[in-house]
């Protein structure tokens, strides 16, 4: 089984929206040069990221199939197999979730959310209604949820973590600041702002 790391798995989306842009616009066919030369990738790195994920090898002066392409990063990424998630803090950041309305195309649903504020209780946002968190353990298995999306202050998603694990949660996407702890078999990806943004700042300070 192929190893990933993960600037290598985070390649993946950038490759399949740029394949379904090429493909909207009518090509069917892309060659690694195109790619390198468009996406800021070297070539090298491309070919052994499409090997890795493809059905079929790339043909000399030709390239790839571009739908087949997107055929294999979706099934890869498994944007094809639909998860729920729910999320945890329904504030400015998690109701701007709530609202995206792209997740669908990656796999992903979330299905309802769960908040502490009271006046928040109750609310429909983005076509989903939002509970008080007290009832966070009961409703769990009703939504047939992998996923929890954390959006709470850094000093409350130690505690909201423990609690969807213990509900049965398999992975936790997490917006809140600091270091989650979790067992091994729950998956955790932190969504660092701040490190995001240090490598926008160097870049940028590098632009000459």
């Amino acid at each position: 089984m192929n190893k990933f790391s993960k600037n290598q798995l985070q390649r993946y989306p950038v490759y399949l929206k740029y394949f379904k842009e090429l493909l909207d616009k009518g090509v069917v066919e892309i060659s690694s040069p195109k790619i390198a030369n468009e996406l800021g990738y070297s070539e090298e790195q491309i070919r052994k990221d499409l090997q890795a994920i493809s059905d079929e090898p790339g043909r000399p002066k030709r390239g790839r199939d571009v739908s087949r392409l997107i055929e294999n990063l979706e099934s890869f990424l498994g944007y094809r197999d639909c998860s729920n998630a729910i999320l945890i803090g329904a504030g400015h950041l998690g109701a701007a979730l709530l609202n995206y309305t792209k997740f669908a195309e990656m796999g992903l649903e979330i299905v309802a959310a769960f908040d502490s504020d009271p006046s928040k209780i109750g609310q429909i946002v983005g076509g989903k209604t939002i509970y008080p968190i007290g009832e966070f353990e009961e409703r769990f298995a009703k939504f047939d949820a992998k996923i929890a999306i954390i959006c709470v202050p850094a000093a409350f998603a130690q505690d909201v973590a423990d609690m969807v694990i213990r509900a049965g949660c398999q992975g936790i996407w997490n917006f809140a600041p600091g270091h989650l702890n979790a067992p091994l078999n729950v998956v955790v990806e932190n969504v660092n702002l701040a490190s995001s943004f240090a490598v926008l700042s160097h870049r940028l300070g590098n632009v000459k």
